[in-house]
């Protein structure tokens, strides 16, 4: 099973806290000294929108010696996709939000648009060798239009291109798990890429919903370390379920994933002296079980 670190950009994005940039190189380099191999590390976004992720280069810069590390940027138009190439990513993750009030929010265009744009922006990263991945936000509902049919995400992803991998997206935490057992069941019937899954913990499902796609065949998880994080252009927005809590749970259902709990439990801590405040996750808080 494999854990996405998505902290450094999905975590950060949301927060208060402006992260100086050598601590975010930290924060990579322990997610890797974990065990975690995919990093989520940036976006290349417009840094008036998001001035968080401003440094989005030089922390490209700070992380390209850490051996066996494939480094994921996340764009959202040709402007951002220039700006990952340029700074070297080993993949690109596009975004498509499956409403258009949201898609306007945080693309500046409704989600058709959005989509014909990423489908030609995908050949562009197959070109220069690199992976191109899509996730579909706002899968299980939206915070402006409710809830979304789950139709119009099944024909976003048969619409998107030859993807290397597509994710679904609780971009603001509403999901139970029989949504995401369906939603993944028959999203797997249009599509053959890799499918990822990606969960806010905003009403406690979390870690269940993760679990749910992961029985639905899923074989990728994103997290991010100590929970923290969210969608600045989503009202009420919290974290992405925490990487610590995500191990703990999998490996004690009998899933390898080679991220050690006790250092994602310790990057936690580490990351809420940082922050100045305790992360939202749990495990940092209780141990793990057995105790050491």
């Amino acid at each position: 099973m494999e854990i996405v670190e998505v902290g450094p950009r999905d975590g950060l994005q949301n927060h208060s806290v402006v992260v100086a940039t050598p601590d975010k190189v930290e924060l990579v380099r322990r997610a890797v000294a974990a065990g975690t191999s995919r990093v989520e590390v940036t976006s290349f976004v417009n840094p008036a929108r998001v001035p968080q992720l401003a440094d989005a280069a030089q922390v490209l810069d700070g992380v390209r010696s850490l051996a066996g590390l494939t480094r994921i940027g996340l764009a959202l138009n040709t402007r951002g996709l220039d700006r990952a190439l340029a700074a070297r990513v080993d993949e690109v993750n596009f975004v498509v939000v499956a409403s258009d009030t949201f898609s306007v929010r945080n693309q500046g265009m409704p989600y058709e648009e959005s989509l014909a744009l990423i489908r030609t922006l995908v050949p562009r990263v197959h070109e220069a060798g690199l992976r191109a991945s899509v996730t579909v936000g706002a899968t299980f509902g939206c915070p402006f239009e409710g809830e979304v049919p789950l139709d119009r995400v099944l024909r976003i992803v048969e619409r998107v291109g030859e993807v290397d991998e597509v994710s679904l997206a609780d971009t603001i935490g509403v999901a139970v798990p029989s949504d995401v057992d369906k939603a993944f069941t028959r999203v797997r019937s249009v599509t053959g890429a890799p499918l990822r899954c990606h969960f806010h913990n905003t009403r406690n499902l979390g870690s269940a919903n993760v679990l749910a796609a992961v029985d639905a065949g899923v074989r990728a998880v994103d997290a991010s370390v100590g929970g923290i994080g969210g969608c600045p252009f989503a009202p009420n927005a919290t974290g992405n379920v925490a990487t610590e809590d995500v191990v703990y749970a999998l490996e004690r259902s009998g899933h390898t994933t080679g991220v050690s709990p006790s250092a994602a439990a310790d990057n936690a801590i580490w990351l809420g002296g940082i922050l100045g405040e305790q992360v939202p996750g749990l495990l940092s808080r209780a141990g793990g079980f057995p105790h050491d």
